[in-house]
């Protein structure tokens, strides 16, 4: 039992929140983890239990992200109505 916590996820270097619970992530800290988590993976430098770890912990993420936005664009439709529409850069108001 003594290996079950000394490296049971990815290691430290792949994240500084690794092991913090998901849902209490903000959307940018999700996904800077994620990104970490992809990037020490596309490097090769975790052993195969670690790899697997990390791939189940950016899995969590992402779907923690995707929901998130999912959320934000519900409240956007909300506030505008019921309606989302194309992004004005000008806002409407140039003249």
């Amino acid at each position: 039992m003594p290996r079950a916590n000394s490296r049971n996820t990815a290691d430290s270097e792949t994240s500084g929140t690794l092991g913090s619970s998901i849902g209490d992530l903000k959307f940018e800290a999700a996904l800077a983890e994620l990104e970490q988590i992809v990037q020490s993976m596309e490097e090769g430098r975790l052993p195969l239990e670690e790899s697997l770890a990390a791939y189940q912990r950016g899995s969590d993420l992402l779907r923690h992200c995707q929901q998130q936005l999912s959320d934000a664009e519900q409240r956007i439709q909300i506030l505008d109505g019921g309606a989302l529409r194309d992004f004005d850069a000008n806002g409407g108001q140039a003249r």
